[in-house]
C-alpha cells in the first residue's frame, strides 16, 4: 500500500547527510527515510539537490509584545516562510503576563485559533506570587519557564530577585522543566546607563556602553549558581559574549544541568557595521557586540558549546525603532523568515557541517522543551515537519516577501545563497517557496511529554 507522501532531496540528519535521499510520510508522521526514491506514495515531491532539513523549532519568539501589532497569525506566517514549524512563545505579552494556568490556557486557545504552525508556550512567575503557580502552569502544558535578572518593566517584564529566583527554580526542578533567564545584571545596567546619559553619547554607541559584557557574565554566573543549588536545569536564553559560553561549558563539565542559546543576530550582526548603520533597527538586549566577539561565538558553535540557535523574534512597529537617540528605541528585531537560511549560510561559509543546523535548530530545542516525542528531527514516529532549502540565491527584503507584518529588518539587503523552497507541517505543505498556504488555525498547541493538558 502506498504511503501519503514522499519528499526527496539531500536529507540532513543530526549525524550525517543522505545524498539523494527520501522522507516518507503517513498520517502526518515520518514512517521511513533513507537513500533512494523511497516507497510508493500517493504524492511525491522531488526537490532535486535541495537540502531536506527537519522543521526548525524556534526557542524564542515574542508574538504579542506590542498590542495590536503582530500576533500569532503574522508571526507564524513568517515562521512558515522561514522553515520554522514550531515556535516557543515568550510569556511577556503587552498587558498580559503569562503567570497562571488560566492565562496559559487562554493564550493556547488564541494560538490554536490563529497560528499557521505549531506553538509551545513559556510561562513565568509574577513577582508578587513567586513559585505559587508553577504546578498549575505545568499542568496547563508550558514547555519551560522564563525569568529576567533585569527589570525592563515592573509588571510586563519584571526583574525576579535572586532569593525569589532560587525559590522558583527549586519548584520547577520538581517537574523536570527548564528555567530560562534573560541574563543582564540589573544594577550594572542601571549604573552604566546613567553614565552614558551623563556623557552625552546618544548615537549607536550608547546601547553597548549602557549594557557592558560584565552585565551578562555576572548574571549568567548567578543563574548557574542558583541552578546548581536547586538542581534545576538553568538556561541562558541569549548570550552575546564568548565568556558566557565558557561559563556554561565549565558548569556542564562539573556535572550541572546548564545550557545556552545563541540568537541568530549575535552570529550575523556586529556593532561596527550593522549597529552603526542601522541604529535602533539593530538595538537588542543584550546588545550586538563587535565583530571579534561574533567570531568567538562561531568558535564556540564549532566546538559544540552552543546549545540552541533562536531568533528572539519581535516585530516592533517602525516608529519604535527609528529614534535618533539610541536608548529611546525598543529592543528586539524580527528574524523568523531568515533564521534557517542565515545559519545554513554561516555554516557553509565556515566549512562547518550542515548537521549542526539539524541539531541547533531542531533536535536540541525539541529535547530542551521535552517535545522530541513529536518534534525536532527526521526520525520514524515524529511529526513530518520539514524545511526544504534550495540553492536559489536572493537578496533579502522583508517587505517584498509579504510574509512579515513589518517591512524593516536588520537583515534587509543580505545575500541568502540557500532559501526556503518549501515547508511541511505534519506532512502538509504550509509554504510552497513563494506563498504561505497555511491558514490561521492550522497550527496546534504542543506540550511536553507527560503534560496533563
Amino acid at each position: 500500500m502506498a504511503c501519503d507522501l514522499v519528499v526527496t532531496g539531500d536529507v540532513v540528519l543530526t549525524d550525517r547527510v543522505i545524498p539523494k535521499g527520501f522522507v516518507a510520510v503517513e498520517n502526518g508522521q515520518i514512517v521511513a527515510f533513507g537513500e533512494g526514491q523511497g516507497p510508493a506514495a500517493t504524492e511525491r515531491h522531488d526537490h532535486g539537490a535541495a537540502f531536506i532539513l527537519p522543521g526548525a523549532v524556534d526557542a524564542q519568539v515574542h508574538s504579542r509584545s506590542q498590542a495590536g501589532q503582530e500576533g500569532f497569525a503574522w508571526s507564524t506566517r513568517s515562521a512558515a516562510a522561514g522553515g520554522v514549524t514550531t515556535i516557543v512563545d515568550m510569556p511577556y505579552d503587552d498587558g498580559d503576563l503569562i503567570a497562571s494556568a488560566d492565562r496559559v490556557r487562554a493564550k493556547a486557545a488564541e494560538a490554536e485559533a490563529l497560528a499557521r504552525v505549531d506553538v509551545a508556550l513559556y510561562g513565568t512567575c509574577h513577582p508578587d506570587e513567586g513559585p505559587a503557580r508553577v504546578a498549575e502552569m505545568v499542568a496547563a502544558g508550558v514547555a519551560a519557564f522564563k525569568f529576567s535578572t533585569f527589570g525592563t518593566h515592573p509588571t510586563r517584564f519584571p526583574r525576579i530577585p535572586p532569593q525569589m529566583l532560587h525559590d522558583c527554580f527549586a519548584e520547577i526542578a520538581k517537574f523536570g522543566l527548564t528555567a530560562g533567564v534573560h541574563n543582564e545584571n540589573h544594577e550594572v545596567v542601571v549604573a552604566a546607563t546613567e553614565r552614558v546619559k551623563a556623557s552625552g553619547i546618544t548615537d549607536y554607541r550608547a546601547h553597548g556602553l549602557a549594557r557592558p559584557e560584565i552585565a551578562e557574565t555576572l548574571a549568567i554566573t548567578e543563574v548557574y549558581e542558583i541552578g546548581a543549588a536547586t538542581g534545576c536545569h538553568a538556561h541562558i536564553v541569549h548570550c552575546s559574549v564568548g565568556r558566557g559560553y565558557d561559563l556554561c561549558h565549565a558548569y556542564r563539565a562539573q556535572g550541572f544541568r546548564t545550557s545556552i542559546e545563541a540568537c541568530i543576530h549575535y552570529l550575523v550582526l556586529d556593532e561596527e557595521d550593522h549597529v552603526r548603520r542601522l541604529g535602533g533597527k539593530a538595538k537588542i538586549n543584550p546588545p550586538i557586540r563587535p565583530r571579534a566577539e561574533v567570531e568567538k561565538l562561531w568558535a564556540h558553535l564549532a566546538a559544540g558549546n552552543v546549545t540552541l540557535v533562536s531568533t528572539d523574534h519581535v516585530s516592533w512597529s517602525e516608529d519604535r525603532k527609528t529614534d535618533p537617540e539610541m536608548l529611546k528605541n525598543a529592543s528586539g528585531v524580527p528574524g523568523l523568515e531568515v533564521m534557517v537560511p542565515l545559519l545554513v549560510k554561516g555554516l557553509l561559509e565556515r566549512g562547518l557541517p550542515l548537521t549542526w543546523a539539524a541539531r541547533l535548530l531542531a533536535d536540541n530545542p525539541a529535547k530542551h522543551f521535552r517535545l522530541s516525542h513529536r518534534k525536532g528531527g527526521i526520525d520514524i514516529g515524529r511529526d513530518a515537519d520539514l524545511a526544504v532549502l534550495a540553492h536559489r540565491p536572493r537578496v533579502y527584503d522583508a517587505a517584498a516577501s509579504g510574509h512579515n507584518v513589518v517591512g524593516w529588518s536588520p537583515y534587509n539587503g543580505m545575500e541568502l545563497p540557500w532559501t526556503v523552497a518549501a515547508t511541511y507541517l505534519r506532512g502538509k505543505t504550509v509554504f510552497d517557496g513563494e506563498k504561505v498556504l497555511a491558514e490561521p488555525g492550522t497550527g496546534r498547541y504542543v506540550t511536553p511529554l507527560g503534560a496533563s493538558v
